[in-house]
């Protein structure tokens, strides 16, 4: 099967420019690119889609480019927003850029292949361009009628208008195809289906001022079979940072993918071959609780964006932290997300430590004082997986794990953290 029969059975493939043309210039080497705009200080495992998509093109031996947008950042795109984005300064913008270039930088190979990737920041050849120069050399070739056009505008006019400054996205996005096409015979832009009308404008603009050719290809937006929005948690999107989402929280989502979306994400996210995705599908199907295609998921993407060695620490914390595996062992970082998203009071090292019952009523596990009595009654207490038997039992600061956490537990499965500060 070749790479754009896998990219369709993956369901990878939304929009295609002539697909007889793409697929023929696809038999010998190409180069191709993909932008991401620092509008975070970090990705989220939305843009893991497209960076994997165009991994898996250099592991078909095309050349990619990762474009990071120091000036597209500054101008805000209009796509799937209803309103005016807001400006970050440059100096938040540089530093955003720097971030992501490290970010999409792990996931393509630099060193040791004819296809080496490559990173660029497209606010090396729009800096320089004055405002005149941009007009009379690049907006000349735009037609207003046809911009309005654009999906990604004409739903902004709907709504209720636009500023020139994000209708002119665009245009500094279709220079860069053409910046691009001329400085390293770039001949084809992925991108989310929502990009399509911007990347055709290149493909325009290239035929207009080099009389040349290209392609383009957009991937389906990711949703869940829910309706709800993808890579979004309740506390907010699921990023690639580990500062900004712990690598714990991290396997946890995946690991806690609906089991109508696990098989499509293990298609989309997946370096597994078609035969190794089917046969954990047959597992899923005939035995949904046993969870192995979400542990594949989930040990597949946290060792791809966390390295395995990390996916190992995690996996050691979520079993600890149930009783079958010894808390004491973990680092305090690992600890320290594995803790993150449970319920939790705070105890000051200066004061006296509470009960067991009056911790675990502080944190709203329980209703009430009684319940947590209850609990201990019914031997359904633990401390950092240790079963307590007295209602009056407190914790010594020498219980507390790496100097400042306890793991409170009702019965198998209710968790909530103390930490000391």
């Amino acid at each position: 099967m070749n790479l754009f029969e896998d990219l369709r059975w993956r369901g990878l493939v939304a929009q295609s420019t002539d697909e007889a043309a793409l697929l023929d210039s696809l038999k010998k080497p190409i180069t191709l690119y993909v932008g991401f705009d620092p509008t975070a200080a970090s990705l989220h495992v939305g843009n893991l889609v497209v960076l994997l998509v165009l991994r898996r093109f250099q592991l078909a031996g095309h050349t990619p480019i990762a474009l990071v947008g120091g000036a597209t950042g500054l101008v805000g795109d209009p796509s799937g927003r209803n309103d005016e984005r807001t400006l970050n300064s440059s100096e938040i913008v540089e530093e955003w850029v720097a971030r992501i270039r490290k970010q999409v930088s792990a996931f393509l190979n630099f060193e040791d292949a004819a296809n080496k990737a490559i990173v660029v920041n497209n606010l090396d050849w729009t800096s320089p361009l004055s405002a005149i120069e941009f007009l009379r050399d690049i907006g000349k070739h735009f037609s207003v009628n046809q911009m309005l056009s654009k999906d990604s505008v004409s739903s902004r006019l709907e709504a209720g208008g636009i500023s020139y400054t994000e209708f002119s996205y665009q245009v500094l996005q279709s220079y860069d195809f053409l910046e691009l096409f001329r400085r390293h015979d770039c001949t084809l832009q992925l991108g989310g289906s929502d990009q399509w009308g911007n990347i055709v404008a290149g493909l325009d603009l290239i035929r207009r001022v080099e009389s040349g050719s290209g392609h383009a290809l957009t991937v389906p937006l990711l949703t869940k079979s829910d309706g709800t929005k993808f890579g979004k948690t309740a506390s907010g999107s699921v990023w690639l940072d580990p500062e900004m989402t712990s690598p714990y929280a991290f396997f946890q989502y995946w690991l806690n993918t609906d089991d109508k979306d696990v098989i499509n994400f293990l298609k989309v996210f997946s370096f597994k071959s078609h035969e190794e995705i089917t046969e954990l599908e047959n597992a899923h199907l005939a035995n949904p609780g046993l969870r192995e295609a979400h542990r594949a998921l989930a040990r597949e993407l946290t060792s791809l964006v966390h390295t395995e060695e990390v996916t190992t620490r995690v996996e050691a914390a979520a079993r600890a932290l149930f009783g079958q595996g010894d808390l004491t062992e973990l680092d305090e970082a690992t600890l320290a997300g594995a803790l993150a998203e449970l319920p939790r009071t705070i105890v000051s090292k200066n004061d006296e430590i509470p009960t067991w019952v009056d911790l675990l009523a502080a944190t709203g596990v329980v209703d009430s004082k009684s319940a947590a009595r209850r609990i201990v009654k019914e031997g359904g207490a633990y401390l950092n997986n240790q079963k307590i038997s007295g209602e009056d039992f407190a914790p010594q600061k020498s219980d507390f794990l790496c100097g400042k956490y306890a793991v409170l537990r009702k019965g198998k499965r209710d968790l909530a953290a103390v930490e000391l500060v």
